[in-house]
């Protein structure tokens, strides 16, 4: 399917040049339509409310996004507030990990978000284990496959964890995570992995990386909303302890009139690791027609318009000096422009904003992010501030 701009089908406000959905994404109008009628009914009809409502969009959900990353099985999925939840769960478990007190090290990717390292400081500590870090390489060429290579030998037998990405959320640095699966299965290591950035703009597919978790947000390219996220926990986790004890992760809780016979059995496999009210009745309609769209859109699609998008803009930029991965080592949609040495960065911001260009810094580089809202008069804008700023 060869996308054309769907501009139209979002609420962003018109004479933005927005090129920061890694930040937030706008939203669609069907969604927002969608997110409307559903806090009607909750301000309007609570009487309406029936038990199955608590679990039908989830189910639905779940299904969606089991289609999305190629899970093959929806009751992997759970839904989540936020990354840092599954993160946690992933925290949570390391300590049954079969092996894990001959392990002595987790091992993380440099410049990581803040929640991928939080996260397993106080059970790296619980557990003796230190955490290594692999920095970014220095080498101006061919970053992102050194950086790669980096990681890979860096796995051996003494790691018990290895969380990477899949895109760099300020690089736009691809990982080859099927390859870093298969390194991770032989070291015995765990792989979680923080799909962030790439979940919904770039193709995504479980059964080749097998991962052990497998974590996005849902509020940036999954085009849904704030405290909306999804994960999948492979087999590793069926038998794991959750965060919390919801009542509707337990099986037969669909059964109001038996609620009170408490259940100790778990809903099969992820349904473990729902949050607490993951039913969500205003936000998971919106999610829900987000990941509709995007499948029928298909996200390798998308890849290819952003690809399309700023290809005709990269000389332009390298020969005013700043710096990209080379496309073949970077996302189409996310990818970090380093400065020039003249180049304010502050002065920068101010010259962007002021031509309402949308873009954010991220550890000294321009983060710029571009999606299917955006057109060549979006990325001419940026070029335009980016040329004028060194005049």
């Amino acid at each position: 399917m060869s996308l054309s701009c769907q501009k139209h089908l979002f609420m962003l406000e018109p004479g933005a040049h927005y090129l920061n959905g890694a930040a937030y994404s706008p939203t669609l109008r069907h969604s927002v339509e969608a997110g409307q009628a559903a806090l009607l009914v909750k301000a309007e009809r609570p009487f309406s409310i029936a038990p199955q409502h608590h679990f039908d969009t989830a189910g639905r959900l779940r299904h969606l996004f089991s289609k999305m990353v190629h899970a093959g099985d929806p009751e992997r999925i759970a839904l989540i507030p936020a990354v840092s939840y599954g993160m946690a769960v992933v925290a949570q478990n390391l300590p049954r990990w079969p092996g894990i007190e001959r392990k002595k090290h987790i091992l993380l990717i440099g410049e990581e978000f803040p929640n991928n390292v939080y996260a397993f400081e106080r059970v790296a500590a619980q557990l003796g284990l230190s955490i290594k870090t692999v920095a970014k390489p220095d080498t101006p060429d061919g970053r992102g496959e050194a950086w790669n290579a980096a990681l890979l030998q860096a796995i051996d037998a003494d790691t018990a964890l290895v969380a990477a990405p899949q895109v760099h959320w300020i690089y736009g640095t691809v990982f080859d995570l099927a390859a870093l699966g298969r390194r991770c299965r032989e070291a015995g290591a765990l792989l979680a992995v923080d799909a962030t950035q790439s979940i919904g703009i770039m193709p995504f597919d479980v059964q080749a990386v097998q991962p052990d978790a497998l974590i996005t947000a849902g509020y940036q390219w999954v085009l849904g909303p704030y405290g909306t996220s999804m994960a999948y926990f492979g087999a590793f986790f069926d038998e794991g302890i959750p965060l919390e004890e919801g009542w509707m992760n337990r099986q037969e809780s669909e059964q109001f009139a038996r609620l009170t016979r408490y259940e100790r059995a778990y809903r099969p496999k992820a349904q473990r690791y729902n949050a607490g009210e993951y039913s969500q009745f205003v936000q998971l309609p919106m999610l829900e027609a987000a990941l509709e769209q995007l499948l029928d859109w298909e996200v390798a699609g998308m890849q290819t318009y952003c690809q399309r998008l700023t290809a005709p803009f990269l000389d332009t930029w390298q020969s005013l000096g700043y710096r990209l991965e080379a496309p073949a080592q970077r996302a189409a949609h996310l990818f970090g422009l380093s400065l020039p040495a003249v180049v304010d960065a502050g002065r920068l911001f101010e010259q962007l904003a002021a031509r309402r260009v949308y873009a954010s810094l991220r550890g000294g580089a321009l983060r710029v992010s571009v999606n299917v809202y955006n057109d060549a008069a979006d990325v001419e804008a940026l070029t335009a501030v980016l040329t004028e700023i060194l005049a």
